[in-house]
C-alpha cells in the first residue's frame, strides 16, 4: 500500500520529489528527474540562507552613507573664500547666508546654507544686478532630500536648466536650514546659460521656500550682492551684515548721521542768535 504519510506526518513537496525520484513520467521504474531534484536543492538552500541570522552569510548589502560633514569656517581666508550674510561673528550654521568656495583641481567646492526650509542659491553675475545669470541652487523638497539645480534668471525668474553641471552633490536639511556641497567645473565652453568660473563675477546670494520642490520668491526684496567681484582664485573672509545690523555700519547711514548732525547744530546756532536780537530790540 503506497501511503503518503509516514509516522503521521504528511510528505512535503520535496519528500514527494523523492519518492518520484525512481519512477518515469507515467510511474515507470528507472527514470530520474536531476532537474526537480536541483531546484529542490536551490529552492531550500536558498529559504535557509534567507532566515540566517546576520552572524551567518548574509546577502550583500550596499555600504552605510557617510553622514553630511558640517563646514568647517575656520577654514576661511585661508583654504577656501567664504561671505556671511547676517549678524556679526555668525558662522556656516547660525548666519542668514553662507557661502564657501575652493579649488579641487579642476573643480571649484561649494558650500552652501542658509536660514531657510526651501532653497539657497548663488548667482554669478557681470552687473550686480538679477538677469542673464548663471545660477546655481539647492531645493530642499517634499521627501526631505536636497537636491542641486541649474538656473538662469530670466529678468526677476529663474528657469531651470537641464544641462547640469554639478557633481558630487550632496545636502541636508537640519534645524530649519538648507545645507549643500557640490562641485562645478572651473573650465567650461563658453556659453549663455553656464560662465567660466576662472573669471571674475559679482555674487548674488538669494533663499527661499520651496513649494514641493520648486523655488518660489526669495525671502528679502533686494538680495545682497558681493561689494566687489570675486576671484576664485583669491580666497577671502568676507562679511556682510543684514539689515538689521547695518544701522551704524553702512557708509550712507554714517553720511545721514553726519548730515543730521550738522542740521541740528546749524538750527540751534540760528536759534541762538534769533534770541541775541530779539534781545537787542528789548534793550534799545
Amino acid at each position: 500500500m503506497n501511503d503518503r504519510r509516514l509516522d503521521g506526518v504528511a510528505a512535503s513537496p520535496t519528500d514527494e520529489g523523492a519518492l518520484r525520484a525512481g519512477h518515469g513520467e507515467h510511474g515507470d521504474p528507472g527514470h530520474q528527474e536531476p532537474h526537480k531534484d536541483s531546484y529542490s536543492t536551490f529552492a531550500s538552500e536558498f529559504l535557509e540562507s534567507k532566515y540566517l541570522s546576520d552572524d551567518g552569510y548574509p546577502f550583500p548589502t550596499a555600504p552605510p552613507v557617510d553622514p553630511f560633514a558640517k563646514i568647517k569656517v575656520s577654514d576661511c581666508g585661508i583654504t577656501k573664500g567664504c561671505i556671511r550674510y547676517g549678524k556679526p561673528g555668525c558662522d556656516a550654521e547660525t548666519c542668514d547666508y553662507f557661502l564657501s568656495y575652493r579649488r579641487i583641481g579642476t573643480d571649484v567646492e561649494f558650500e552652501l546654507s542658509a536660514d531657510t526650509d526651501g532653497w539657497v542659491a548663488v548667482g554669478f553675475s557681470s552687473d550686480k544686478k538679477m538677469g542673464g545669470d548663471d545660477v546655481m541652487g539647492c531645493v530642499h523638497d517634499d521627501n526631505g532630500r536636497v537636491r542641486i539645480h541649474h538656473f538662469y534668471n530670466v529678468g526677476q525668474w529663474a528657469k531651470e536648466i537641464k544641462r547640469n553641471p554639478a557633481r558630487d552633490e550632496e545636502g541636508i536639511f537640519e534645524n530649519n536650514r538648507v545645507t549643500c556641497r557640490f562641485k562645478r567645473p572651473l573650465y567650461v565652453p563658453r556659453e549663455e546659460t553656464l560662465v567660466d568660473l576662472h573669471l571674475s563675477w559679482y555674487y548674488l546670494f538669494a533663499w527661499g521656500p520651496a513649494i514641493q520642490g520648486s523655488i518660489t520668491r526669495h525671502d528679502i526684496d533686494s538680495p545682497p550682492v558681493s561689494e566687489h567681484m570675486i576671484s576664485i582664485y583669491k580666497y577671502e573672509d568676507l562679511f556682510m551684515p543684514s539689515t538689521a545690523y547695518q544701522t551704524f555700519n553702512s557708509p550712507i547711514c554714517l553720511l545721514l548721521i553726519v548730515a543730521l548732525t550738522f542740521y541740528l547744530l546749524m538750527g540751534r546756532h540760528d536759534n541762538q542768535a534769533h534770541e541775541l536780537n530779539l534781545r537787542n530790540r528789548k534793550q534799545q
